[in-house]
């Protein structure tokens, strides 16, 4: 999900790391909240805290937990982690900011893994019926989830047509394609009165031979040496 949070944030999203907490915003709710170490790294990089920071990621004592954490760490709108209820808080946050008057948007990240939460479609149905044409969701549809290929485990497909029968705009778009996500996400809401979904189809482990596609690296942290080859890989390619 590299590519599409570079993205989100390089252009996308409204905020402001001097003011965090500033109330015309746009809210991002990384539903997969254990992929927070992407979102970590982001948020540094805009300024929101010290890339210091990222140094005691996981550790006892560090600022940065394993799941996405909002207590202490600007930039982070809600604690997440637990699957399948991140898209019932941008519902709500949705909702909320049209009953204010607001003009933010309610952006959110789900892993592929999670649309087999009964609770993320119970989400979607609100929010097609509701009409919330403010609220954005992007699924990282990479295709692997905790114990194997999703269409093994519980099988998605068709993904975006199960979206658009809950009253959702639906796009699909290569997840890696920089440019293209740019230009859909600047097109939303793709429809008047309805929510929009980008489902962004990405390859887990992009960019390093040995990782991509790769169910092992879905929890494997690599070795020095396995990370010094990742990174080396990736500097040739970028």
């Amino acid at each position: 999900m590299a590519d599409l949070l570079a993205v989100l944030y390089a252009g996308i999203l409204r905020v402001d790391a001097a003011n965090p907490m500033w109330e015309e915003r746009d809210r991002f709710i990384l539903s997969k909240g254990h992929a927070c170490a992407g979102l970590y790294a982001v948020l540094s990089k805009r300024g929101f805290f010290p890339e210091t920071w990222l140094e005691s990621f996981y550790k006892d004592g560090g600022k940065l937990f394993g799941h996405a954490t909002h207590t202490g760490v600007p930039g982070i709108e809600v604690s997440t982690g637990s699957l399948g209820h991140g898209l019932s808080i941008a519902c709500g946050m949705a909702l909320a900011a049209r009953i204010d008057g607001r003009k933010h948007r309610v952006y959110c990240m789900l892993s592929d893994g999670e649309c087999d939460e009964g609770s993320t479609w119970e989400a979607a149905l609100f929010a097609g019926h509701h009409g919330l044409d403010n609220l954005v969701v992007i699924v990282d549809y990479n295709r692997i989830q905790s114990l194997g290929h999703t269409k093994d485990v519980l099988d998605l497909d068709p993904l975006a047509q199960k979206w658009r029968s809950f009253r959702w705009a639906a796009r699909e778009v290569d997840g890696h394609d920089v440019r293209l996500i740019d230009e859909t996400l600047q097109e939303v809401p793709f429809e008047v009165g309805r929510p929009s979904c980008v489902i962004a189809h990405t390859v887990k482990g992009k960019g390093v031979s040995f990782m991509e596609d790769k169910l092992l690296w879905h929890y494997r942290n690599p070795s020095i040496e396995e990370y010094a080859a990742a990174v080396a890989e990736l500097e040739r390619k970028s």
